[in-house]
């Protein structure tokens, strides 16, 4: 960069990638002469996207938000994917300050609300996660551990949630507490694109009790699947008539999604006093998550703060004193600004963005 004048271009093209063997690959057999230009007339290399070379478990694969982290950061980010299976392998997860702090707080009203997606994806979170957090609270003495799943379906199999269901039934049954209440999909419950009155259905389901009522989860997924709905779009539906399993004011709850970019809007939802998108309640929750979803939740109290990373590829270029500009549609608007930037969510000095609406779609 000695040439004050010179450009560099950084463009991800998320979701592309390089496969072992060709014939199977979609991108080999893509007309594509200007990115095969560009790899047959200049350096190039493969790098890993997976596992332990982005800083999760061995085999797990990686998604965009693990891909930006690390790209910006050039250096290996320990997820907290691997952060948290650690702490519940060597115990410190049950010690965990914020957790305990939550569940005090919770013997006030002898219940606790847990949700988040019901995944074994490890993208935005996995049932281990959650199943260890019943055994917290079968620790602490919580009776009343109301469970409120959003289901997957997109980073696993779209009819993976019956048994998700089943397994957490099973696992409630040995461990002594939980109890599944309610069921949602991530199209509503974790929507990130400003999409408010997807959101309303997933907090009339958690606050007011508003879904379609059935007697089981079996009975329940398998309505939705009849109907052709998988996972990811499954209507709100209440597994509990009891008003106790509703969100109430001074309620605690704890959301156990590891990711903040689908963890935002639901969030607000329950805490903001300024939320003006649709009529809310004025909750004064006890609101745990497993991470920190947005620097600017006061209301949040986080059990995993973010690692803070320095250097990031966008602080040293504006410690040189360059200019940088990052845009990107509106949904992977946070991966080049918020996640490239080693999850901070202020601007370097010189850094300019512009956010591109995504099509509603």
């Amino acid at each position: 960069m000695a040439n004050s004048r010179s450009k560099a271009l950084l463009v991800i093209l998320d979701g592309y990638g390089l496969a072992e063997d060709p014939s199977v690959s979609a991108i080999d057999k893509a007309d594509k002469p200007f990115l095969d230009h560009l790899f047959a007339t200049y350096p190039n290399t493969h790098l890993s996207a997976s596992g332990d070379n982005v800083g999760l478990p061995e085999g797990q694969f990686g998604n965009s938000e693990v891909g930006h982290l690390n790209i910006g950061a050039g250096r290996i980010v320990r997820q907290e994917l691997s952060r948290i299976n650690l702490a519940i392998k060597n115990g410190d997860f049950f010690k965990n300050d914020v957790l305990l702090q939550t569940l005090q707080q919770a013997k006030k009203k002898n219940k606790i609300h847990i949700f988040g997606l019901f995944s074994d994806g490890g993208v935005h979170s996995h049932n281990n996660h959650l199943f260890a957090l019943l055994e917290l609270c079968k620790k602490e003495g919580i009776e009343q551990v109301y469970v409120h799943a959003f289901t997957d379906g997109r980073d696993t199999a779209p009819h993976g949630g019956k048994a998700y269901a089943q397994e957490f039934n099973k696992k409630a049954e040995e461990i002594g507490v939980g109890k599944l209440v309610s069921v949602v999909g991530r199209y509503y419950a974790m929507d990130r694109d400003n999409r408010w009155e997807r959101v309303q259905l997933a907090y009339d389901l958690l606050v007011n009790g508003k879904g379609e009522i059935f007697e089981s989860s079996d009975e329940a997924f398998d309505s939705s699947y009849s109907d052709g709905v998988t996972d990811e779009f499954i209507k709100p539906i209440l597994l509990d008539k009891n008003s106790e399993s509703r969100i109430e004011k001074d309620d605690s709850i704890i959301f156990y999604n590891i990711r903040g970019d689908r963890a935002r809007e639901i969030s607000r939802a329950l805490n903001e006093k300024e939320f003006n998108e649709f009529e809310v309640k004025d909750l004064k929750l006890h609101y745990a998550t497993f991470t920190s979803y947005d620097e600017t939740f006061e209301f949040a109290h986080v059990a995993y703060p973010p690692q803070e990373l320095k250097n990031t590829l966008g602080e040293w270029v504006s410690k040189q004193g360059k200019k940088q500009f990052r845009i990107a549609e509106t949904e992977k608007y946070p991966h080049v600004t918020y996640f490239f930037n080693g999850g901070n969510e202020v601007p370097n000095k010189g850094e300019d963005r512009l956010v591109i609406p995504s099509p509603k779609v």
